[in-house]
C-alpha cells in the first residue's frame, strides 16, 4: 500500500468508496459507485441520499429539427433549437460505433451501469495528483447526465445537472443502474449517439455527419468516425472550425486507442492519421429559420400561421418550442413553378435598389391556396433590404399592413349593384366632376356624408352603363352607384370576401369614397377576394399550411380551407363580365390581355399616386400586384421614385403595376387547362346591348383611374 499523504488519501477514499457502495446496495448488483471526493462525507449521509433518489429516468423527447416543404416536396426551411436528425443504431456505421465506444467506454458491453476498473483507476490518479484529472463515467452515465441537462428548464435545474458534487454523481448512477435494467446496451448507445453534442451546432451523429462531411452516419469512414467520436468530450475545444490542430490531435488519439484495442490495423491507423481532418470549405451549415429560406417572406408568414394552431401547443411560446424541437414535417401551399413565374416578373420589372416597392401574390380560386408571394426588396437588414412582407397584413411583426387600393374596390360595388338587381346596362349620367358635399350615403348603422367632397374623373365621362364605366374606371359613375346601393351592401360583400383593414385588422370604414379604395389592403387579401369572383362566388380563406406530420409521421390537426358561397354564382358571373370589359381594347387594362385565356381585372390608383394596383384573374389563378412608396410619410410616386432603375414618370395601375401582373400570369398559366367564365343570366344583361358596345376609340387609356379617395366619413 502506498505511504505518505497521497497514499493515506487513496486508502481513505477506497475505504469510503467500498463502504458507501455496500450501504447503497450497489455491490449486491455487482456494481461499484465512483466517488472521488467523499473524504469528508459520511457513508450514512451518502447512503441516505441514494435511497431518496428516483430510480426511473424520464428522459425528455429528443429535440429534433422541423422542416418546412413546398407543395412539390422541396425543402424551403429548417427550424430548430438543436440541429438534430435521429437515426437508429443500425444506420450508424460500424466504425463510428467502434470509435465512440473505444474512446469513451471501451468495456461498455462487458460492465454494468459503470466501469468499476475505470472508475478506480480515475479515483487513484485523481487522488494521487490532488485534483480531478480523469473521469470514469460510463457511456450509460454520460447519457444520463446529458438527459438531465436536456430536461433542465430553469437555471437552478441546469446548475444541479452540471454541478461537481457527489449528489449529482449519485443521481446519475442511480438512474444509470435503473436504465441498464430496462433497455439493452445497443439502445443506450443509440440514444447517446443521437443526444450528444458534436460541436458547431450539430447534435446527434447524423446531423454531425451531414454537417462536417456531407454524408450520413451510415457512411462514415474511419478518420471521419474518429473525429466525431473525439468531439463529444469537448465539443467546443475539439471543434475543427475553432482549432484544426486540436481537432486532429484529438482524432488521432481516438485512432490510436482503436489500434490499441485491436479494432484497426497499423496500416489503417497510419492511413487515417495522414488523412486531412476536414475540408472547412465543405462544411455544410444548415440555415436555421426563414431568414435562410429561398422564400423568406412567405416562410415567415406561414410560420406565423403555424403559431396560431392550438394543435401545436396551448400558448404561442409552447407552439414555437414544439415547432423548433418536435421534428415536424410541414407542407405548405407554395408552388415553386408559380413562385418562379412571379419572381421572374419582379426581376423583369424592378431593381432591388428602387425607391418604390413592388409585390405580387397569386392565389388559386376555389381553394384559397396561396401559390406565390414575391416582392422587390430582398430579405435582410441592409440598406436596400427589408424584413417587412409587403404582401400581408400587420398581424405579426413582419407584416407591413398594406396600402390603399384605389379603384380595385369598384368590383365590390358592382357585386352589390347586381345583388340588388341592377342590370349590367344600368346607366348613370357621369359628368367629369360631381358635387357630393353633404350628400348622404347609407351605411350599415345609419348615414355618412362628406361636407367638402367634389370628386373628378381622370378618364371618360358621360352617360355610361356599368360595363362602360368599369372599362374606363369612371369615378363619378361608381360614386353615384354606391350612393344608390348604399355603402352597407358593398362593405358586407367585401368583408365576406375577406377584405378588412390590413393595418388595424378591423372592418373597412364605410365612407363616401369607399368605392374608390380608402382602406388599407394587401396583395394577398385582394388576390383572394378576386379569386372568389373567378370561383363563381365561392370564397375560401387563404391557405398556407396544407399538412403537418409529427416526428413519428402521424398527422397533426391542421386548419384546412374554410370555404363558403359568399355571393351567388350569377352575381359572380356578372362581375366577371364587367371586369372582363376592363381588359378589352380601350379598357384601362386593355394592354394587359394576352393569349387565349378568359381574363378579368381592375386597375387601382390612390390619391396623389402613392400606390398603384392591378388585380386580375383567369378561372385558374388570381393575382394582385402593387407598386407603392413604403416609407413614411408616403409620397407621390411621380416625384423622386424609381422602378426598374428608372424614374417613375406617370404611375398608373395599368402602366406601372399592370405589367408585373401580366408577366407573372403569362408565365404561370401555361400548362393549365384553358377554362372559360360562365356567361351571366340574360336578365342581368338588361334590356339593351350596352355591354357589347365598342369603346368610342381604340386607344387604351393609360390615365387609369386617379382617384380622389379621401377617407372622410
Amino acid at each position: 500500500m502506498a505511504t505518505g499523504r497521497g497514499g493515506r488519501n487513496v486508502v481513505r477514499s477506497l475505504n469510503k468508496f467500498i463502504g458507501v457502495s455496500v450501504l447503497s446496495g450497489a455491490l449486491a448488483a455487482g456494481l461499484v459507485i465512483p466517488l472521488t471526493g467523499l473524504v469528508d462525507v459520511s457513508a450514512q449521509k451518502v447512503s441516505d441520499t441514494v435511497e431518496r433518489l428516483p430510480q426511473e429516468l424520464k428522459a425528455e423527447p429528443l429535440q429534433v429539427r422541423s422542416r418546412i416543404f413546398a407543395a412539390d416536396g422541396s425543402l424551403i426551411a429548417t427550424l430548430f433549437e438543436q440541429n438534430r436528425v435521429p437515426v437508429p443504431l443500425n444506420q450508424v456505421s460500424k466504425l463510428m460505433r467502434q470509435a465512440i465506444v473505444a474512446i469513451e467506454d471501451s468495456r461498455f458491453y462487458s460492465h454494468g451501469a459503470l466501469d468499476a476498473k475505470g472508475t478506480l483507476r480515475a479515483l487513484v490518479r485523481n487522488q494521487t495528483e490532488g485534483s480531478v484529472q480523469q473521469g470514469g463515467s460510463s457511456i450509460t452515465q454520460q447519457y444520463v447526465k446529458l438527459s438531465l441537462i436536456e430536461k433542465a428548464r430553469t437555471a437552478e435545474e441546469r446548475q444541479a445537472a452540471t454541478a461537481v458534487t457527489y449528489q449529482r454523481k449519485l443521481t446519475e448512477l442511480r438512474y444509470a443502474i435503473a436504465l441498464e435494467k430496462e433497455v439493452s446496451k445497443d439502445e443506450i448507445l443509440e440514444r447517446y449517439l443521437n443526444l450528444a453534442n458534436f460541436g458547431d451546432g450539430a447534435y446527434g451523429v447524423q446531423a454531425a455527419a451531414q454537417h462536417y462531411f456531407r454524408t450520413t452516419a451510415g457512411r462514415l469512414d474511419l478518420p471521419q468516425a474518429a473525429l466525431l467520436a473525439g468531439l463529444v468530450k469537448n465539443p467546443t475545444g475539439y471543434d475543427p472550425t475553432n482549432n484544426l490542430k486540436r481537432a486532429k490531435d484529438r482524432r488521432d488519439v481516438v485512432l490510436r486507442r482503436m489500434h490499441e484495442l485491436g479494432l484497426i490495423s497499423a496500416k489503417q491507423l497510419n492511413d487515417a492519421i495522414r488523412t486531412p481532418v476536414v475540408d472547412l470549405k465543405k462544411i455544410q451549415k444548415v440555415p436555421n429559420g426563414c431568414a435562410g429560406s429561398r422564400y423568406p417572406f412567405y416562410c415567415e408568414y406561414a410560420v406565423s400561421k403555424l403559431l396560431q394552431n392550438p394543435a401545436l401547443g396551448a400558448t404561442v411560446k409552447e407552439r414555437d418550442h414544439y415547432l423548433k424541437t418536435g421534428g415536424l414535417s410541414v407542407t405548405t401551399s407554395i408552388d415553386p413553378r408559380i413562385q418562379a413565374a412571379a419572381q421572374a416578373s419582379i426581376n423583369e420589372h424592378t431593381k432591388p435598389r428602387d425607391t418604390a416597392i413592388a409585390a405580387i401574390t397569386v392565389v388559386e380560386p376555389g381553394t384559397g391556396v396561396v401559390k406565390a408571394m414575391v416582392q422587390s426588396k430582398p430579405y435582410g437588414n441592409g440598406k436596400y433590404e427589408t424584413a417587412y412582407n409587403y404582401n400581408v397584413e400587420k398581424s405579426y411583426p413582419g407584416g407591413y399592413g398594406g396600402f390603399q387600393n384605389g379603384s380595385t374596390m369598384k368590383a365590390f360595388t358592382v357585386a352589390a349593384a347586381l345583388t340588388k338587381g341592377l342590370p349590367l346596362d344600368y346607366r348613370i349620367n357621369s359628368p367629369q366632376q360631381i358635387d357630393l358635399r353633404g350628400k348622404r350615403f347609407r351605411t350599415c348603422t345609419g348615414y355618412t356624408r362628406d361636407p367638402e367632397y367634389q370628386p373628378k374623373n381622370s378618364t371618360k365621362s358621360g352617360d355610361l352603363t356599368m360595363v362602360e364605366a368599369a372599362r374606363y374606371s369612371t369615378n363619378t359613375y361608381f360614386l353615384q352607384l354606391s350612393q344608390r346601393t348604399g355603402l352597407c351592401v358593398p362593405a358586407q360583400i367585401a368583408a365576406r370576401l375577406g377584405m378588412y383593414n390590413a393595418q388595424t385588422l378591423g372592418p373597412l370604414d364605410q365612407v363616401v369614397s369607399f368605392t374608390l379604395g380608402v382602406g388599407y389592403t394587401t396583395p394577398l387579401m385582394l388576390s383572394n377576394a378576386y379569386a372568389t369572383f373567378a370561383a363563381r362566388g365561392k370564397y375560401c380563406t387563404p391557405v398556407l399550411v396544407t399538412g403537418i406530420r409529427d416526428g413519428s409521421g402521424k398527422p397533426v390537426k391542421t386548419p384546412g380551407p374554410s370555404c363558403k358561397q359568399a355571393i351567388s354564382p350569377q352575381v359572380a358571373d356578372g362581375v366577371n363580365r364587367v371586369l372582363s370589359a376592363v381588359m378589352e381594347p380601350g379598357g384601362t387594362g386593355g394592354r394587359l390581355n394576352f393569349g387565349n385565356w378568359d381574363l378579368a381585372g381592375k386597375t387601382g390608383t390612390i390619391q396623389d399616386n402613392r400606390a398603384v394596383w392591378y388585380a386580375g384573374y383567369a378561372p385558374n389563378l388570381a393575382a394582385a400586384s402593387v407598386v407603392a412608396d413604403a416609407n413614411l410619410p408616403y409620397t407621390n410616386l411621380m416625384y423622386g421614385h424609381t422602378l426598374d432603375g428608372r424614374d417613375i414618370r406617370d404611375p398608373t395601375g395599368s402602366g406601372t403595376a399592370g405589367p408585373l401582373w401580366k408577366t407573372a400570369m403569362q408565365k404561370a398559366l401555361p400548362g393549365m387547362p384553358v377554362r372559360r367564365f360562365t356567361a351571366p343570366p340574360a336578365k342581368m344583361l338588361g334590356g339593351g346591348d350596352a355591354d357589347k358596345k365598342k369603346p368610342a376609340d381604340d386607344e387604351d387609356d393609360d390615365n387609369d383611374d386617379r382617384n380622389d379617395n379621401r377617407g372622410r366619413r
